[in-house]
């Protein structure tokens, strides 16, 4: 759902009694652009505002220091948003890694699965690399792992969702996975259902072979 940037905190409020009553959790927000210095604050008072724990960003290097200076003023978590080849500045979460490290540990990655595999990265091993520092994830599949407009449903592509997964309980990762369904959009649903229910597939077939191994 969309929340414009431009409404008053009591606007946000509102909005966000009326999420929470028709029973949806706010997780997070974004992707968020910081394009200077002058607009940092006020992104974080809107996510304040509409109850997001977290928020997905894409920004400049430069701009890290004072946007972690008001993650811990507003107790906000913030992910930097790998945006593939096309992003000058984080194309794949190895880009961004190394500047989190440095900074306050409500600072870490969104990993966007299908723009990390364009960039050549091994996802699993980038999403292993990051550990602690993983704090949301952008999940979507790609027939050709090359190609941005090779979006399918999950399951249907060549990313290796199960492996992900796998991973994601080897470390105990305690964060969300969020499907980003950017095809159909006259008719996302029956796409994003099944999305979803290949992704529980895969999600049941690792309990299930867990519970194989230790029996």
């Amino acid at each position: 759902m969309h929340l414009p940037f431009e409404l008053s905190p009591d606007q946000l409020a509102a909005a966000r009694r009326d999420i929470e009553a028709a029973g949806i959790v706010i997780v997070g927000g974004g992707v968020i652009t910081f394009e200077d210095d002058t607009g940092v604050e006020k992104y974080f008072a809107y996510a304040k505002a509409a109850g997001m724990p977290l928020i997905a960003i894409h920004t400049d290097p430069k701009l890290l220091p004072r946007i972690e200076r008001f993650a811990k003023q507003y107790d906000i978590k913030v992910a930097i948003h790998n945006h593939g080849p096309e992003d000058k500045h984080f194309p794949s979460p190895y880009d961004a890694l190394p500047y989190v490290k440095k900074l306050d540990a409500r600072i870490g990655l969104c990993i966007d699965v299908g723009h990390t595999v364009r960039t050549g990265t091994d996802v699993v091993r980038a999403i292993a690399d990051a550990g602690p520092r993983l704090l949301d994830m952008h999940m979507k599949d790609l027939r050709d792992l090359t190609a941005k407009g090779s979006q399918c449903i999950v399951g249907e592509g060549a990313i290796p969702i199960a492996d992900i997964f796998r991973q994601l309980g080897t470390m105990g990762y305690r964060g969300y996975v969020n499907l980003e369904y950017e095809i159909d959009a006259d008719a996302p649903l029956p796409g994003m259902k099944q999305s979803f229910a290949y992704m529980r597939g895969a999600l049941a077939g690792l309990a299930a072979d867990g519970r194989g191994r230790h029996s």
